[in-house]
């Protein structure tokens, strides 16, 4: 890491301290993990928030910060509710029609070129006494604007993977105060196609538009804002990193802590206790405060490992650290949920002396990985409730899946997806927020580039390392080098980046330079036998040889597919003709091919020509015999896909479908589960394959 870079290094290491503190008590706040006991907590989402509309800039010059009015506005005085997002609130408000059906979504897309106002008055029973902070804190704001306090400028946010807080208290006036987020225009385009190194704006990127998804922007507040009163100087700890380990053969454990103490803090005690979910105490121990500013290992815990799902139960454990200060009084609490497991990553039978260690041995057991890539399930994800996530969640362990990849043109999901996970026995491949664009898939390399992945790095790192599902870290996806011709390495500045900051604070969990890895970006009949196929992406449609349009070409392709491990590989396969029907709008749904709009919308996976092949150039007018011919083909092609590889074990590690669920309602996409959550029949079949059935 060259000087500049360390440089900012430390100051992303300040900022966290911001970061994590705010984690430690949202977490608490939300869902009565942690807390504050010297601070007060104030959940703003239950507040009347209201979303105001301009043309770029207008409201300098028209908007009044204290009673929130304005005659230039496009929109004014529209309910918002907090978690949300500007799309659905004009929605709701009838502004908008509904940009799942037809084509709406582009009739909507004027919303990424105004100026978004959203505002709230702060409660005068929240204000601080002079000898009080009052803190506001905003997990998840996406993505680029102002924060104005009385209308003045706070602060500023560019960043949708990171939290922000800001110290309000320096803003306000005696009594009627308020709080405006101004959200600016989004980045013109950081679509599929494109330059990853040329990216310099950080927002998911899948809104913008890709194959399986048009272009729905998201503008809000996609995570919880809420404000917190304390005491200037409290004591507190910060940067809490909590490693677990569990021992290979039996049921022993390992639990390693450090933090950060600020200096009133350093005087005092931290307890620690940890604690069967009900409620039966494991052990105990109290340390002076200033012990944890090292890593402080407890071992040989009696507990019981967590195992994935299919393999065995999910036990978890209730952490709890508590501070105590000089007067023994307990000022703050770090609750998190915790479980013990062994990684083990271990060579392919048959693979080269030098190939990466692909085999997962979970507390000795060597555990085949499948499931499905995991990509945001709606593009508002701002307003999806834990039960949208406990709901998808529930059907893929209900097929038998033991891993997600939560793919890296998305965002590091809700808090309530990895406790789910954690649940459930649903192991997590976590990107980072990086992925190809087609013409250039190198990452960026700028300084300013660099510095913020590192916050986003550390950021996840902080907030995810806890959860025991979590089974490795990816630099992000498709990520190649200048030529194209192979995956990254971590010769590159922003991945080796990656690996020091990971190095340092999650030492014990394995980092993937990016998906695929290796030397070879595909598995394809030029290259079997040639020891290069370690993880791989593709083929997303039947692998027919150029002679051979037949179901053994196919089988005959993954009988020969020698790679180590499949991160991506799909088969098209259409939604069922009532869901087709029910979001076609006013459009015919036949033909399904380019003429059609409503198919040319979303338009990579069409296979009609294949289809009127199939059918001597003379099928039936009819969308139901389309629909089936089309799931026949996604179940065959990926049932000889999955159950090779799955015979192959360990000879190979695990494959993972590209892709899980519907984003939107594509009329036909590589997804096993439709827009509504609805099994297609590749997933029941492949449910089979999944349990050993």
């Amino acid at each position: 890491m060259d000087l500049k870079l360390n440089n900012r290094f430390k100051i992303s290491n300040a900022l966290l301290v911001v970061v994590v503190f705010q984690i430690g008590i949202m977490n608490g706040f939300s869902q009565e993990r942690s807390k504050i006991l010297s601070s007060e907590i104030f959940d703003a989402s239950s507040l009347d928030w209201e979303l105001w509309g301009y043309r770029p800039d207008a409201w300098r010059i028209n908007f009044d910060f204290e009673d929130f009015s304005g005659n230039w506005s496009e929109y004014k005085n529209i309910p918002f509710e907090v978690p949300g997002s500007v799309r659905n609130a004009l929605k709701r408000a009838g502004i908008i029609d509904d940009w799942n059906i037809g084509l709406n979504s582009s009739s909507s897309e004027w919303i990424e070129n105004r100026h978004w106002l959203i505002a709230v008055k702060i409660p005068d029973d929240w204000l601080p006494g002079n000898d009080e902070n009052l803190i506001l804190h905003c997990n998840g704001l996406d993505h680029k604007g102002i924060l104005k306090i009385n209308g003045q400028e706070t602060g500023r946010f560019e960043n949708a993977f990171i939290p922000y807080t800001f110290d309000i208290k320096p803003y306000l006036k005696e009594k009627n105060n308020t709080i405006v987020f101004v959200f600016e225009c989004s980045p013109e385009n950081l679509a599929q196609i494109g330059f990853t190194s040329k990216i310099t704006d950080w927002k998911p990127r899948f809104y913008y538009g890709w194959d399986w998804i048009p272009r729905i922007v998201q503008i809000g507040i996609w995570d919880n804002v809420w404000i917190s009163r304390s005491m200037v100087d409290k004591p507190e700890m910060i940067d809490v990193q909590i490693i677990t380990e569990a021992d290979r053969k039996k049921n022993r454990g390992e639990l390693k802590i450090k933090a950060n103490l600020n200096s009133t803090a350093l005087s005092g005690n931290v307890k620690i206790s940890l604690s069967e979910l009900e409620g039966k105490n494991v052990f105990e121990d109290v340390i002076p405060g200033e012990d944890l500013l090292q890593q402080k290992v407890w071992d040989n815990l009696k507990i019981i490992r967590w195992w994935p799902n299919g393999s065995g139960e999910q036990v978890l454990y209730n952490l709890q650290l508590s501070l105590i200060d000089e007067n023994g009084d307990v000022v703050q609490q770090i609750t998190r949920r915790i479980g013990f497991k062994n990684i083990e990553w271990l060579s392919c039978e048959g693979a080269s002396a030098n190939a990466d260690p692909w085999i997962c041995s979970v507390n000795n057991k060597p555990v085949f990985l499948q499931g499905i890539n995991w990509t945001p399930i709606r593009p508002n994800f701002a307003d999806l409730k834990e039960d949208d996530y406990r709901k998808r969640l529930e059907t893929y362990k209900e097929l038998g899946i033991n891993t997600i990849r939560i793919w890296g043109g998305g965002f590091a999901e809700k808090e309530c997806l990895y406790d789910i996970c954690d649940e459930m026995g649903i192991f997590i491949w976590q990107d980072f927020p990086l992925s190809s664009s087609g013409i250039d898939n190198y990452p960026p390399e700028g300084e300013n580039e660099v510095f913020a992945m590192s916050q986003i790095v550390e950021h996840y790192v902080y907030r995810l390392q806890h959860h025991v599902g979590l089974l490795l870290w990816c630099g992000g996806n498709e990520l190649f080098n200048r030529e194209n011709s192979a995956p990254i390495t971590d010769k590159h500045i922003m991945i080796s980046t990656m690996k020091e900051i990971l190095g340092e604070l999650d030492p014990t969990r394995r980092f993937v330079v990016g998906s695929p890895s290796g030397p070879s970006i595909s598995a394809v009949r030029e290259n079997f036998g040639s020891g290069n196929n370690w993880d791989t992406h593709g083929p997303w449609k039947l692998p027919f040889s150029a002679s051979d349009k037949s179901m053994e070409s196919v089988k005959e392709f993954w009988k020969n597919n020698d790679a180590l491990f499949i991160s991506e590989a799909g088969v098209p396969g259409a939604m069922s003709a009532e869901m087709i029907n029910k979001y076609r709008g006013k459009y015919n749904p036949l033909p399904a091919n380019i003429e059609n709009p409503i198919w040319r919308n979303v338009n990579w996976w069409l296979e009609w020509d294949e289809y009127l092949a199939d059918h001597d150039g003379q099928p039936t007018n009819s969308l139901e015999e389309y629909v089936t011919w089309s799931q026949n083909r996604q179940i065959e092609g990926l049932t000889i896909a999955v159950k090779s590889f799955k015979d192959r074990f360990p000879a190979c590690g695990g494959f993972l479908i590209w892709m899980g669920h519907d984003s939107f309602p594509c009329m036909v996409n590589t997804s096993i589960i439709d827009f509504e959550g609805n099994v297609k029949p590749a997933a029941i079949e492949l449910s089979k394959i999944w349990k050993g059935n």
